[in-house]
């Protein structure tokens, strides 16, 4: 029995995720008849965290949807920003990702970011039930059904991570307010209330100064402040 045949166009935004044989227009692909448009986009090698809509001829179908022979399916990104129903903006990130994690903690985005490898099963079951988007280069771990939310992160420059993620998701910016160590909250400390922390330069050369409300971290405006300002006030202009 032949196969139904489908033409399948990738947008060109996602067209990292398939072979070049495909980012050619629309391409002829058999189906088995009976997997989904979801299963079958993702056999492509295109996460469906990154697919904003599916559209056969013309008209719009979920994931769902059984391909029949003759369809033509365009594949088209998420649309920006991107709004994740159902919960507070959160993020969880992956080993490969501690730069960008402490970037999104300075601008104040709930971040939360595993230090170790605790395998894709671990962070899959954590973005669920903390309900976090989990941000990965891993493409095979944004395939897992047990994800909350996913979206991959397509440069390798933290520069250019965090722009792409603030253009997609465009979190509420605070910054000043989380620990870049542990994604806690800040409050202000008093040079007494944080002495026994500091070293004599510190205390003599400083006076304003703030403490994680978690891991008891103490933050002043050292020598790496210019550099972190920098990125701060970066953001803020382009995406505040």
């Amino acid at each position: 029995m032949n196969r139904p045949e489908i033409h399948v166009e990738v947008a060109p935004a996602l067209h990292l995720f398939v072979p070049h044989a495909r980012r050619a227009g629309a391409t002829l692909l058999a189906t088995d008849g009976v997997s989904t448009l979801g299963h079958v986009i993702e056999s492509l090698g295109v996460p469906l965290t990154e697919v904003g809509t599916l559209v056969v001829d013309g008209h719009e179908v979920p994931t769902s949807h059984i391909p029949k022979a003759g369809e033509t399916v365009d594949v088209r990104p998420v649309e920006r920003p991107q709004r994740v129903p159902g919960a507070p903006l959160r993020f969880l990130l992956d080993v490969h990702l501690g730069t960008l994690a402490r970037r999104l903690r300075l601008l104040g985005v709930d971040t939360a970011y595993e230090s170790t490898d605790i395998g894709d099963a671990a962070l899959a079951a954590r973005s669920a039930a903390e309900k976090r988007v989990m941000l990965s280069r891993d493409r095979g771990l944004l395939h897992r059904r047990e994800l909350w939310a996913g979206a991959f992160v397509y440069s390798t420059r933290p520069a250019d991570q965090l722009h792409d993620v603030l253009d997609r998701f465009a979190p509420d910016l605070h910054p000043w307010t989380r620990c870049t160590a542990c994604n806690g909250l800040l409050e202000e400390a008093t040079k007494e209330q944080v002495a026994d922390q500091l070293e004599h330069g510190t205390r003599r050369s400083y006076d304003v100064f703030a403490r994680c409300t978690e891991c008891g971290r103490v933050y002043w405006k050292g020598a790496h402040h210019d550099q972190l300002a920098a990125v701060v006030e970066r953001a803020l202009a382009e995406h505040g």
